[in-house]
């Protein structure tokens, strides 16, 4: 039989496209036929082509047609401002001018990338005022009045009159809840012409001369037109969206992430995983006094603050009565019905062998009386494999899945678990083979070895992973594992979310970069 993707997957993926995410960023052109992506009111104009003048070169001569844009022939036209504002992006642009003439691009209409001829030496006095340099600041007072400028790392411009094009990834600065600045904008990477002249240049302000002279998180796209002749053809912009291009699973935290002295009870776990923004939380029936009161508690509490309760946790043992093993998992069914939520089950054995399959028909008709009860109640269960358990490998879990012949039993993946029982080797095998059974993954930071730390530790490299999980298809939730880290819950949440959100980012940033 061919299992299909489980009802968990099957709702985040619907949701996905309900929401109208896009799988990839999607490039904005700012140069076409026409200016209408430009604010109106200036000189500039549409043509075909421009090329040096044989007779001056410090002039350009202009082509009829509708390939470029260029200013006006006089070479000192006001800036050009698109209508659409930006924050982090990719960009490409591409330019032309004349000898000895000066024009640059401002990124948020703030932070300028100079334009020049670079083989006139003229310039290069000053930081920043190279072709491709990031332009200065400038101070009314002092004898260094210009500042803050960053040179190219090497002279990648062509003569005047040939064709060049940016390459940009940049970032907009981050503001608190306040307003107040958090964290400068950069230039991460800018290539001239193919070739990486900056890397992780902040921008601690607004350059010289710059169109707007506060900052945001948001700004157009600006190109300088007032000091000589300068074309520009093929500008396009992909937005940096992590939300909808980088990591879109919903990242939850399982509870043994959210626990600690100051965070007891359900209110103030909940109310921290919202404050965090976490997705919400992964519940273990550890406490046999707690079961469902805890539970509806529990519930009750995420449902206040719009948080989603991704799974409720239970060891069981092959050999105990089924009285012993359903009564607890038959209640919190109840509990869960509507939740879009699952049962976790970890298997454990006192005659079986680790993986054995000589447990199996026990396991297979546990699984089934558990999972058509759930399915009245339209609640998953979900298999996971914990080391040195009977059900301990990725694989026994989609053994047991294909042999309990139910759609709505699934897989669990737990990062922490692989690593320490079979080690790093066979991760992307292993996720291939359990897609499609496979509706939640579990991670953190760790050891190749398998060790449980804050996802922003470790030397595991957790990033690849979790890319490999993107590039394999995975739209389902993934939560932070917590288990033994100690210390504070809101520091070690608060760390792994940061790393999180970095991880996103970088994966966005990456899908641009590949445009």
């Amino acid at each position: 039989m061919i299992n299909i993707r489980t009802t968990l997957v099957g709702f985040v993926f619907i949701a996905t496209l309900l929401s109208g995410a896009s799988s990839g960023c999607e490039k904005v052109f700012l140069t076409g036929s026409n200016l209408s992506q430009w604010t109106a009111g200036t000189d500039w104009s549409v043509a075909g082509d421009a090329f040096l003048n044989p007779n001056n070169e410090n002039i350009l001569v202009i082509k009829e047609g509708r390939e470029i844009i260029v200013n006006g022939r006089r070479g000192d036209s006001k800036p050009l401002v698109s209508i659409a504002q930006f924050g982090d992006i990719r960009a490409h642009i591409e330019f032309m001018i004349p000898k000895k003439t000066n024009s640059g691009v401002f990124f948020q209409g703030r932070y300028e990338l100079n334009i020049c001829d670079g083989s006139d030496d003229s310039n290069s006095v000053t930081a920043g005022l190279e072709c491709g340099g990031v332009y200065p600041r400038w101070s009314d007072s002092g004898l260094a009045r210009a500042y803050d400028g960053r040179s190219p790392r090497i002279n990648a411009s062509r003569p005047a009159g040939q064709w060049q094009n940016f390459d940009v990834i940049f970032r907009a600065p981050r503001f608190d809840q306040r307003g107040q600045k958090s964290a400068n904008a950069c230039f991460e990477k800018v290539f001239l012409n193919g070739i990486l002249i900056h890397e992780n240049v902040e921008v601690t302000g607004p350059t010289k001369d710059s169109p707007q002279t506060d900052e945001a998180a948001t700004g157009p796209i600006v190109l300088k037109g007032n000091r000589g002749q300068a074309a520009f053809r093929n500008i396009w912009i992909a937005p940096i969206d992590p939300q909808n291009d980088g990591l879109t699973n919903p990242f939850f935290a399982m509870d043994t992430a959210t626990t600690d002295e100051a965070h007891k009870t359900p209110r103030s776990q909940a109310q921290m995983l919202k404050e965090l923004d976490y997705a919400g939380i992964a519940y273990w029936e550890r406490e046999p006094n707690r079961g469902s009161a805890g539970l509806a508690e529990m519930l009750n509490e995420l449902s206040t603050r719009g948080l989603k309760i991704y799974g409720v946790y239970f060891t069981i043992k092959l050999e105990d009565p089924n009285e012993k093993i359903l009564g607890p998992i038959l209640e919190s069914i109840r509990r869960l019905s509507g939740q879009q939520s699952a049962v976790w089950l970890a298997v454990t054995s006192d005659t079986s062998p680790k993986s054995s399959p000589a447990g199996d028909q026990r396991a297979v008709a546990i699984i089934r009386q558990i999972a058509d009860a759930a399915h009245e109640a339209s609640v998953e269960v979900a298999l996971y494999p914990h080391v040195d358990f009977w059900l301990e490998k990725t694989d026994d879990a989609v053994r047991l899945a294909q042999k309990s012949n139910r759609r709505n039993v699934s897989v669990i993946f737990n990062l922490y678990h692989h690593l320490k029982a079979e080690g790093p080797a066979n991760i992307e095998a292993t996720i291939k083979k359990a897609m499609p059974y496979l509706s939640i993954v579990t991670t953190n930071g760790s050891s190749p070895a398998g060790s449980i730390e804050t996802l922003d530790k470790g030397t595991y490299d957790v990033y690849a992973f979790l890319k490999m999980l993107n590039t394999e298809g995975f739209k389902g939730p993934i939560g932070l594992q917590g288990h033994g880290i100690g210390g504070a819950a809101r520091d070690n949440l608060s760390r792994s979310m940061d790393a999180w959100r970095s991880f996103s980012r970088r994966l966005a940033v990456e899908k641009a970069e590949r445009l």
